[in-house]
């Protein structure tokens, strides 16, 4: 799994006109090539009287998966610049679709790569772009004692941490980056003299900045 990625948070749209044409920029999150066919399905359903739905997807850690599609419009004009935009942004896991209502004049090859890749540009502003940032749970039991010293370290060092346990002894869910785990646990074992007992748990991703 990847320590941090960038993304959208949401499904989203945006539309732009240039030169009476209609672009509609619409951008889902997936996370596996079947759900990106099926929002370009839905997309060309919902836009079924348009003159084009062009569309790109990316897919993978190392992208390992990316398609494009110019759905009628000139080779290289539409499904091209939408996936170029999404890999100069640096997303992963992202399809989109730019639906185009044709408004009457031409607008030549130029003016159509441009077009499409600002009404791609207007899907991801619509996604709203964000990092996810992977985290390891580390399950901190300790006797009630430490409970106070341990959550006042937590906060100073800006530790990401969940919902709190009482039983016989306190167990604190922290969330250290993934990166960070063996240093979380090194530096609890010393901040508790050795008192603490951590147990791992799932590999979890956090929005950067929430």
């Amino acid at each position: 799994m990847l320590e941090r990625y960038r993304t959208v948070r949401q499904a989203g749209e945006k539309e732009i006109v240039i030169k009476k044409s209609r672009f509609i920029g619409q951008i889902k999150p997936v996370e596996t090539e079947e759900e990106a066919v099926a929002f370009i399905e839905e997309i060309k359903k919902r836009h079924w009287n348009a003159t084009h739905n062009c569309s790109a997807y990316m897919i993978g850690e190392r992208d390992e998966i990316q398609k494009q599609s110019d759905d009628g419009e000139p080779s290289g004009t539409a499904g091209k610049p939408i996936l170029e935009v999404i890999r100069n942004q640096g997303l992963k896991n992202v399809a989109i679709v730019v639906t185009r209502y044709f408004g009457g004049i031409m607008l030549g090859a130029g003016g159509l790569i441009r077009a499409y890749t600002d009404g791609a540009v207007a899907a991801t502003e619509a996604g709203e772009v964000i990092t996810r940032v992977l985290h390891r749970e580390i399950f901190v039991e300790l006797d009630y004692t430490w409970l106070g010293k341990v959550e006042n370290e937590l906060r100073n060092r800006g530790i990401r941490t969940g919902e709190t346990g009482f039983a016989d002894k306190v167990t604190l869910r922290c969330l250290p980056l993934e990166g960070e785990s063996d240093a979380f646990a090194a530096w609890m074992t010393d901040l508790t003299q050795g008192q603490a007992k951590m147990t791992e748990g799932d590999k979890v991703y956090f929005i950067e900045g929430e």
